[in-house]
């Protein structure tokens, strides 16, 4: 069948990807973690209803091993409020519809509290799981369940700490490949569409693309923040280099620039089109053949190229300040080659690194954690 068909080289490309191993390794570990929680409840501490124990688990478990213990630290304020509301809210009113009203006004208004930094919907859905499944007016069914929780957050932060903390820098690596890679695509397009003599509404397309670059770019310095998060109270060897990104920052800032100087060129090159200017033939053949090998050197990568281009840039504006070009061209022509300019000399550093990994910034040595 088609659809069986298109399956199978996803089902390949995942097996292969050590990004995706990692995110499903961090669900089995989360599914552990919860019924490790409520296995120890039940059979070790004997609690009764041991709910609390494999629901803390399951939102303490986190992808880095600092956001496990940051949330697990939130948590444990959140269970501690929503299960102290549910009790007050049961002994007072009782169970009936004003008293789950006053128990999730009381529980949201507090999450609202800046300083206490809690969410209130773990709040609220910790205090309505408590009120309805039942409380106790003399204190012991109180403590049952911070008992609850400490268990499930206890397992929760060991099985996320002690069984491989995930290092999340090739997630960043992988995204700064890729927004590379689309930029030397986006680039080869502009050459072959410009020889093609495209219309403006083709240049209108470039600027599009280049927004959908900033959002991927966007993505990646996500994922870097993560990624030196990840190293934080991480035991695994390496992680005090993941931790620092300095390298990685410069090469996303690198990035920012040219998808910017290629958004700007091609406005520039929308506006020559819509005026219907026609350009110097040496200029046009000689700058077209520029963009075709700075977008090959891009998406090779190659910075020896790159470097190339950003020569050839420099030999065609000094051969064009000795022409008499008209007035009108020079704007037009400085602009463009210095869009060029600043993009390959923006991106020669990412081809050098590329492919992008903790040894090509680093210095590590070269391998995919997972």
């Amino acid at each position: 069948m088609p659809a069986i068909r298109a399956l199978k080289p996803w089902l390949k490309s995942r097996w292969t990807d050590p990004v995706a191993w990692t995110d499903s390794f961090q669900l089995v570990k989360t599914v552990i973690a919860a019924v490790a929680a409520w296995m120890i409840a039940i059979h070790v501490f004997s609690l009764p209803q041991a709910f609390l124990a494999p629901w803390a688990a399951l939102l303490v478990v986190h992808s880095t091993v600092y956001r496990t213990f940051h949330e697990g630290m939130q948590q444990v304020g959140a269970t501690v409020v929503g299960v102290t509301l549910a009790w007050a809210v049961g002994n007072s009113l009782g169970l009936d519809w004003i008293a789950l009203s006053v128990l999730m006004l009381a529980a949201l208004f507090v999450g609202k509290i800046a300083a206490l930094r809690l969410d209130g919907t773990d709040i609220a859905a910790t205090a309505v799981i408590v009120l309805t499944i039942g409380y106790s007016d003399d204190g012991q069914l109180l403590l049952l369940r911070f008992l609850d929780t400490a268990v499930g957050i206890g397992v929760g932060l060991l099985v996320n700490l002690v069984v491989w903390p995930p290092l999340r820098d090739y997630s960043a690596a992988r995204a700064m490949d890729g927004v590379n890679e689309q930029v030397g695509t986006l680039l080869w397009d502009m050459s072959r569409q410009l020889r093609e003599r495209c219309g403006s509404e083709v240049t209108q397309e470039w600027v599009d693309r280049t927004r959908d670059i900033d959002e991927d770019l966007d993505r990646a310095w996500g994922l870097l923040r993560q990624a030196s998060e990840s190293g934080r109270f991480n035991p695994r060897r390496g992680a005090g280099a993941v931790r620092q990104t300095e390298q990685f920052d410069d090469l996303l800032r690198r990035m920012e620039q040219a998808i910017a100087d290629i958004a700007s060129m091609s406005r520039t090159l929308g506006h020559s089109i819509s005026r219907m200017q026609e350009w110097d033939d040496t200029f046009r053949e000689r700058w077209f053949d520029l963009l075709e090998d700075a977008a090959g050197a891009i998406a090779e990568p190659d910075s020896q190229r790159v470097a190339g281009v950003r020569l050839g840039l420099a030999d065609l504006a000094d051969d064009l300040s000795t022409d008499k070009l008209s007035a009108r061209h020079w704007p037009e022509y400085g602009a463009l080659i210095v869009n060029l300019r600043n993009i390959v000399t923006s991106m020669d550093r990412v081809a050098a690194s590329n492919p992008v990994t903790s040894a090509a910034v680093t210095g590590t040595p070269r391998v995919l954690r997972r």
